[in-house]
């Protein structure tokens, strides 16, 4: 499981109990972007008691894309047959994680935690991000000509050959249309998603990394690709024959 995170302190060890509680066998990536609370210092105080958790340290806050993409690179060389991405905020639930492993486990090659679908739900959202979570989808869907109901969620399980099929070093957005981008590109491969309903919890400590700047990302990303890049959601293939049974 991988896990960005900046400035999430007081969230990091509370979600990391509630994920090895739900899922033992689970290791724990945590890709800390020099965060200035010391949430590095926890998750490294965190590792050393307990062997599933590892930490990724970067020297900067360069963008929730490039977390993952150090986050995922450090899972492929070791061998993970599932990656799993959660945010470190607590709005996702650890609890619901072992559906999402059970969608891939069964056949999917990306399951996504799906808010806007039948039984998924927002809780303590208020209604204008809703409302903003609601349209970006809406708007995504249409330009990307995607048939999914929440391609901008971050809650995700992938199997490894999803991942080594994207060539990571050519994903080129920053922040939140990250997510989009993985999900439209393994979509147009014609890979297998399931969406997953899920229950997500508006975080109950700390401050949103939402910005103006990352909105604005997103719709410029999205729109550059549902008008000019449709070859650009098609990633080459990687050799995928050495697994294991970590997730």
């Amino acid at each position: 499981m991988v896990i960005p995170t900046y400035n999430e302190r007081e969230n990091l060890l509370p979600l990391a109990a509630r994920i090895l509680t739900t899922v033992p066998a689970i290791d724990i990536l945590v890709v800390d972007d020099n965060s200035p609370d010391g949430t590095g210092d926890l998750a490294d105080e965190l590792a050393s008691t307990d062997p599933r958790v590892s930490v990724l340290h970067r020297t900067a806050k360069n963008g929730l894309g490039p977390a993952y993409v150090a986050g995922f690179r450090w899972a492929l060389e070791r061998d993970y047959i599932r990656i799993v991405e959660m945010d470190a905020d607590g709005s996702h639930r650890p609890e619901e994680l072992p559906a999402l492993l059970a969608a891939v486990a069964a056949g999917a090659d990306l399951a996504i935690g799906a808010r806007w679908i039948p039984g998924g739900r927002v809780v303590n959202w208020p209604w204008y991000r809703q409302l903003i979570s609601r349209a970006g989808t809406f708007y995504a869907r249409i330009l990307l000509r995607s048939s999914l109901h929440d391609i901008t969620s971050g809650y995700r399980a992938y199997r490894r050959s999803a991942l080594e099929s994207l060539h990571l070093s050519t994903l080129s957005a920053q922040g939140y249309a990250f997510q989009i981008e993985l999900a439209w590109r393994i979509e147009r491969q014609g890979r297998p998603i399931r969406e997953v309903p899920i229950t997500f919890v508006e975080r109950e400590h700390g401050a949103s990394k939402m910005t103006t700047r990352i909105v604005v990302e997103a719709l410029t990303q999205v729109t550059r690709w549902g008008l000019f890049g449709s070859r650009m959601s098609r990633g080459g293939a990687f050799d995928a024959e050495r697994h294991s049974d970590r997730a």
